[in-house]
């Protein structure tokens, strides 16, 4: 049975080399992740990092709330994966739920 991984991200970044070692890495299938807002706003993330910090104040990214990762997998093994990537990437709130 399939299970729905999720997790929060602080960043950007954090969310976006999440799914780059999820997909390079890991060999998942990108159509498996999907990234949204943790809220209705557009978001950047709560913290600035990589690409958003070199932006003067003039120019600031909107951070709005934290970022979403979800990554659907079929197996325990690649559920793991996906933990460890989560976990390498400072993730929060991760939850897992069965795909319906």
């Amino acid at each position: 049975m399939s299970k729905i991984l999720t997790a929060t991200f602080e960043t950007r970044r954090e969310a976006e080399m999440t799914v780059e070692r999820l997909v390079q890495e890991f060999d998942l299938d990108r159509r498996a992740i999907v990234i949204t807002t943790e809220g209705d706003a557009n978001s950047a993330g709560e913290a600035p990092d990589g690409a958003d910090k070199a932006g003067s104040a003039d120019d600031a990214p909107a951070l709005e709330g934290a970022l979403v990762v979800s990554v659907t997998v079929n197996d325990d093994a690649a559920a793991g994966r996906v933990r460890a990537a989560f976990s390498e990437f400072d993730a929060d709130d991760v939850a897992a739920d069965t795909a319906r």
